[in-house]
């Protein structure tokens, strides 16, 4: 069984209970959320959004399984650009309970083999969190290396925060 697959609607009742189990782990990592994110219908139009991003392959958004096909987290590649660029973003969390099991770091591989395989990408970036050293361990696990530093560059959990930018390119990838 892959470690990831393409969200569908179905998803959005086990995405609802799993941002809300998580809401306080996940909120120093991500934006502030008004209380409808934490509704089914809160998660539908999430799960909307990201479905029609990908229809008009601006991206692709993925849920993240575990070895059972529970659905532990998601990842996402987006703002894909075509062209001389070929280079999207890769966003994903995985669940307090299921962190440190290797998801993410199985995760993270699947979704850039199919970023260079199937969707013939040249580069993929995520963007992290300075102090974020779960994720920098899966980045560099992965093949990702650092490139440079963004100050204050997304606003995370109500202030802007600084990011450190890491990146691999198709032919680059780690095993």
């Amino acid at each position: 069984m892959r470690p990831t697959r393409l969200i569908t609607a179905h998803d959005v009742p086990a995405l609802t209970a799993l941002v809300r189990t998580n809401r306080d782990f996940l909120a120093p990592w991500e934006p502030v959320r008004n209380e409808e994110y934490f509704t089914e219908d809160g998660q539908s139009a999430v799960v909307d959004a990201a479905l029609a991003m990908h229809r008009q392959e601006a991206g692709l958004p993925h849920v993240i399984l575990d070895e059972a096909g529970r659905i532990v987290g998601r990842i996402t590649l987006s703002g894909v650009v075509r062209g001389a660029f070929q280079s999207c973003c890769l966003g994903y969390w995985v669940a307090e309970v299921d962190n440190g099991r290797g998801h993410a770091t199985a995760a993270v591989r699947d979704i850039t083999r199919v970023a260079f395989e199937d969707w013939v990408l040249h580069r993929v970036q995520a963007e992290i969190l300075h102090h974020n050293l779960g994720s920098r361990r899966v980045l560099e696990r992965t093949g990702f290396a650092w490139y440079g530093t963004a100050p204050e560059y997304l606003n995370i959990a109500g202030s802007w925060q600084d990011f450190d930018l890491y990146q691999v390119l198709d032919g680059v990838r780690a095993v």
